[in-house]
């Protein structure tokens, strides 16, 4: 039975960084050495534990987040290990949002990376408390120092370098433990690579003293007690240092900064003595906060076995073995295999079949689930991301979650009709796997269409669907994801009455459309007098929703508008709620033409390294893409390009950036936000017949 002092010893962390940093290896080495696995695999040899998947292993890339449980000095640390490409981010996402810590990995040669930055804006959306780990310092190129003073510029926090590096790029043999002020060196090579600890080398003896005078300076600063003794003395106990240090990152007033390489087993051992000295247990973090669905009052759950049960699903699965599979943050309470949970935010009770502690895709069954815990359960039906769960006397809903809408989409049909009936039951068990998968039916065409965060993200979707679901489909080009929008305020009745003699139709509406910023799409009701019966309003909002769906202009969907129901009329016999839905999408239709509609495109953000010497037909390529270039840096020989440019104008780019650059050009590229199509080629796609052409 957990007690209060082993959920001190919880860890709940995930590991976060830009494409390539390094974040499985450094998964799988933790969870060699803490006794989880006994053989490494490789990323590169596609043999790692926690990249599971066949197309992580084939392209080499996480791709969806895997969970699993270590131990390393009597600390029990649970570990989400997640993806660094833009196109996973949901993994991130939603990651993020139950873990009370992260080790975020920065690469020794390239220091911030695109990623690295949007990883690290979701962490801080969330007050998630971190440690630093800069790795691959074996490699040429390699500075560790450059790396911590770009971080602090770059997000503008404190870096508490409490490792620094003994030797560099072929030649780094080791670490000073600035706290303590000895050096740690690593003798012998491979997984067994043995740890001796000794003087720091004359050396470096200069600089390990100016960053532990530095260590010592930022500590002062922040604890006002312990200021007066370093004026006086100059000293503090190793204790005192570390439990300052804990206090800082808690408080997210300064990061820790460690330093190794994962590949060549250097530096984990210090890592996991990291995690458990510094990142939060689960009663570091305050009481989680939701709303009683009964009294619409706010209430706490606080991080104790003895609290009413409370749980947020994470993330949604479909197992071969097991099939639905649901992870889960126990918050508070307990929950035994075979019980009963009450899911809040649907108002469902369900069973609780199994209890699964995940290891990446393998399993063990467990008997129940407690307060600090993060775990799988078999049983439930009706539970999706997002969703809370509690006990039934006790009920909260927390928080939920919120994803990125889809950028691009593409049609696709199955190749034969069995097939066909097979296909949209297993495009929505994808769905409910990813929130930002998304399929819908073009009503005009009867085409599905898949949409997502790249290409990338769905084409890994279709081989899912062969692999997984042995189904063959055809697929189109890919297509943008453009919405429509309006420009000023416009007013507009729409009628839809049919009488001949018998029971006929009758709806009557006036409607009012204008301009909303953020993406929200509203619907207000300041009828008066019972012009129109309650029963019909809500008829006339999915009126106005549905057409919203189709646009006006092209057939896309719009965005950022307000829409006001005024005034209509109603017939005692003929008015249903068919006539009144089809005579608010009339009027929402003719007052949308009014009110000068337009198109809106998703724009990329684009960071690129190339060659010095490619930098005039790079740039130049990139402005043929109506593209904007806001920042430019040249490191070494090496150029750092950061612009913005439109989704429409980049499907071959990473090609061209190839040819453009013998091969030697990086790109990043990640969605920014939705702009206003160009007016000449916001005609040619309207003329084309937009998304149907």
């Amino acid at each position: 039975m957990k007690t209060q002092n082993s959920l001190s010893k919880i860890r709940n962390i995930g590991i976060i960084a830009h494409i390539d940093a390094g974040k499985t290896t450094t998964t799988e080495r933790i969870l060699y050495y803490t006794g989880k696995i006994h053989k490494v695999g490789e990323v590169h040899e596609g043999t790692t534990v926690m990249d599971w998947m066949e197309q992580e292993r084939e392209r080499g890339i996480t791709i969806t987040s895997a969970a699993t449980t270590c131990s390393w000095k009597n600390y029990q640390i649970n570990i989400i290990d997640t993806p660094g490409h833009v196109d996973f981010t949901v993994e991130v996402e939603r990651a993020l949002r139950v873990l009370d810590g992260a080790i975020v990995i920065f690469c020794g040669v390239e220091g911030v990376e695109p990623q690295s930055e949007t990883v690290w804006r979701q962490a801080d959306r969330y007050g998630i408390p971190r440690i630093i780990f800069i790795n691959k310092l074996d490699r040429v190129a390699a500075n560790f120092y450059h790396s911590v003073e770009r971080i602090g510029e770059k997000f503008s926090l404190i870096p508490l370098p409490i490792q620094i590096p003994i030797g560099e790029e072929e030649g780094f043999v080791g670490v000073v433990d600035i706290i303590r002020m000895k050096a740690i060196i690593w003798q012998g090579e491979g997984l067994e690579v043995k740890i001796v600890e000794r003087d720091v080398p004359p050396s470096i003896k200069e600089k390990a003293f100016h960053w532990h005078n530095y260590l010592m300076e930022k500590i002062a600063e922040s604890n006002e007690g312990y200021l007066e003794r370093f004026i006086e003395e100059k000293s503090l106990s190793v204790k005192e240092i570390k439990e300052e240090i804990r206090s800082m990152t808690l408080a997210h007033k300064a990061v820790p900064v460690l330093c190794g390489s994962s590949l060549k087993n250097k530096g984990i051992q210090l890592l996991l003595n990291a995690v458990n000295d510094y990142l939060p247990s689960p009663l570091d973090i305050p009481p989680v906060e939701g709303v009683n669905p009964i009294t619409q009052e706010r209430e706490r759950r606080k991080p104790s076995p003895q609290e009413p049960f409370s749980a947020l699903a994470f993330k949604v699965v479909t197992d071969p073995y097991v099939g639905r599979l649901t992870y889960l943050r126990v918050y508070s309470g307990r929950i035994e295999k075979g019980s009963f949970v009450y899911n809040s935010t649907k108002n469902r009770k369900e069973r609780i079949a199994k209890i699964l502690e995940m290891h990446a895709n393998y399993r063990k069954e467990r008997k129940e689930i407690v307060a600090g815990d993060i775990g799988g359960i078999v049983g439930p039906r009706s539970i999706d991301t997002g969703d809370s769960l509690c006990g039934n006397s006790n009920p909260i809903i927390f928080e939920g979650m919120e994803f990125a809408e889809p950028v691009i989409s593409i049609a696709i049909e199955p190749k034969t009709k069995t097939d066909e009936n097979k296909l949209y039951g297993s495009l929505r068990k994808l769905v409910q796997e990813d929130p930002t998968f998304k399929i819908n039916q073009n009503e005009e065409t009867g085409q599905t269409i898949i949409s997502g965060m790249g290409q990338l993200h769905l084409e890994i979707m279709l081989d899912r669907l062969r692999r997984e679901f042995d189904i063959e489909v055809n697929s189109g080009k890919p297509q943008i994801a453009y919405k429509e929008a309006i420009r000023k305020r416009a007013y507009a009745r729409g009628q839809y009455i049919h009488q001949s003699g018998g029971r006929g139709q009758y709806g009557d509406v006036e409607l009012e459309v204008e301009p909303i910023e953020n993406g929200q799409k509203t619907f207000l009701d300041k009828t008066k007098g019972g012009v129109i019966p309650k029963e019909f309003i809500a008829a006339i909002r999915k009126g106005v929703e549905r057409t919203m769906r189709v646009g006006v202009l092209a057939s896309y969907p719009m965005v950022n508008v307000k829409t006001t129901l005024l005034d209509g009329s109603y017939h005692a016999v003929d008015s249903s709620e068919f006539a009144f839905r089809t005579a608010a999408s009339i009027a929402f239709k003719k007052a949308s033409r009014q009110a000068d509609p337009y198109l809106l495109e998703p724009v990329m953000k684009l960071e690129i390294r190339i060659p010095q010497d490619s930098m005039g037909e790079v740039m130049g390529d990139i402005v043929s893409r109506r593209g904007r270039i806001y920042h430019t840096e040249l490191k070494g020989t090496i150029y750092y390009i950061s612009g913005y440019v439109p989704l429409a104008e980049l499907f071959d780019y990473v090609t061209k950036l190839r040819s453009l650059t013998q091969g030697k050009g990086i790109p990043n590229i990640e969605f920014y936000r939705y702009e206003e199509v160009p007016s000449d080629r916001a005609e040619t796609i309207i003329g084309q017949g937009g998304k149907n052409a």
